[in-house]
């Protein structure tokens, strides 16, 4: 049974700001979401927690992209989730500071 044409995207560049948001902006939002946890938790049990829900996060993240309206939208959101946790990464470092 083939797709309904009002559910697809018609235009390649949608499809590819959907895919790439999906792939690249979940990863850098798992990623920077977990190193903000790390600057202001225990470092070595948060990394150690990350080798398992970091995947489940960004796989949550691939997800929601792909429901999204707006490849665009979607990157934008993915782009200021990911500068805020660098924000929170950068406050936990400057805070948190201990001699190493």
């Amino acid at each position: 049974m083939p797709a309904n044409p009002k559910y697809l995207n018609p235009s390649i560049g949608a499809r590819f700001t959907k895919i790439t948001a999906a792939i690249l902006g979940g990863y850098f939002v798992s990623v920077t979401f977990h190193l903000a946890l790390a600057a202001w938790f225990n470092r070595a049990d948060v990394l150690i927690t990350m080798a398992f829900t970091g995947f489940i996060v960004w796989v949550a993240l691939m997800v929601i992209a792909f429901l999204a309206k707006s490849g665009w939208k979607i990157w934008g959101i993915y782009i200021l989730l990911s500068l805020l946790f660098c924000l929170f990464i950068y406050l936990g470092q400057t805070y948190n500071h201990t001699a190493q």
